[in-house]
């Protein structure tokens, strides 16, 4: 992987994915905003497991570039069966090939078997392919204080964005902007990869001061004296904020292109549904008003059973407060009826 096409290769791939994600995030979201739910991955309509099938082969194809079509003896063990020290970061790049291809094949293994809880399986092994991934950075066996280790650095940054973003994603599969910001971390991740290569294996890219120098067999970027270090490290970091603003800009700019392409579904009932419907509520209004008609009939008609003086009293003790005496007073007049 420490060569411009090392860096390319996998950059594209992470861009590939990462844009395919964004795209059919963005997409499920716009035509089902209500029922939206996360997914660690897509199927296609010809191919359902296409996109695993592409990360399994582009996984091994790194694997066997690492640690067979690379090293010069088209293997990366030593004479007595040791790993050298100019050989371990393709073991480490490896690992890192090696976790995704167990996603896949796992994620396969899972969506065909289909357990209860297939979906928080699939993101937890997506988030231990992006920690083992984060892990062997960090702890990468190349530079870490030149030029490359600044590139590195920030790397590192995005692939923690991806990592907490796709373990949110087990305990909130409803959460779009958590699927959208994975998404697009996977996209940037590629691309930094992608400008890593060209920016660190290009003569004419080459920050002033710092040149490329041969190492045990791999090319690095050197600088003369501390200044120039600095200097050319700190260009990385505005580098790595124009491209920040860039991407921020591409995925709004994305997302509203999108919206306009795929609206929102819109549920319609149809005309004799809504008339039976309409017809149920004039027939519940029409039988309460026969109740209510019922009811005041009634009590009209007791009324009427009653003397006039008997009425003036029963008004008599209700405004003064008296509604207990009230009834009190009318079941002694039914009783004596």
């Amino acid at each position: 992987m420490g060569t411009l096409v090392g860096h390319v290769a996998p950059g594209f791939g992470f861009l590939l994915l990462g844009l395919w994600h964004l795209l059919n995030h963005i997409k499920l979201h716009l035509l089902h905003p209500k029922t939206y739910t996360s997914l660690p991955w897509f199927p296609t309509s010809k191919i359902r497991y296409l996109e695993l099938f592409l990360i399994m082969l582009a996984c091994s194809a790194s694997i066997a570039m690492e640690l067979f079509i690379g090293p010069a003896k088209h293997q990366p063990l030593a004479s007595d069966g040791t790993i050298p020290s100019n050989h371990l970061h393709n073991f480490e790049h490896s690992s890192i090939s090696l976790t995704f291809f167990l996603y896949a094949l796992f994620a396969l293994l899972l969506d065909k078997i289909k357990p209860q809880a297939h979906l928080g399986l699939t993101q937890f092994l997506a988030g231990t392919a992006f920690a083992q991934q984060l892990l062997l950075f960090h702890l990468h066996s190349a530079d870490h204080m030149g030029v490359e280790g600044q590139y590195h650095m920030l790397l590192q940054l995005i692939i923690f964005v991806s990592l907490t973003t796709t373990l949110m994603g087990i305990g909130y599969p409803k959460s779009f902007m958590v699927s959208f910001v994975r998404s697009l971390s996977i996209f940037f991740q590629g691309l930094w990869l992608m400008v890593m290569g060209f920016m660190l294996w290009t003569p004419d890219f080459i920050p002033t001061g710092c040149f490329i120098n041969l190492e045990e067999g791999h090319h690095v970027v050197r600088c003369h004296g501390d200044e120039a270090r600095d200097r050319a490290k700190s260009l990385v970091n505005v580098q790595f904020s124009w491209y920040f603003i860039g991407v921020t800009i591409f995925a709004v700019s994305f997302y509203l292109l999108l919206a306009k392409i795929y609206p929102e579904k819109v549920e319609y009932q149809s005309l004799s549904k809504l008339e039976d419907v309409e017809e149920e509520e004039a027939i519940d209004v029409e039988a309460q008003k026969k109740s209510e008609f019922k009811d005041s009939k009634s009590f009209i008609h007791m009324g009427k059973s009653f003397a006039p003086i008997d009425m003036e009293r029963v008004n008599q003790l209700i405004l003064t407060g008296g509604e207990f005496e009230s009834i009190i007073f009318l079941t002694e007049i039914k009783n004596g009826q």
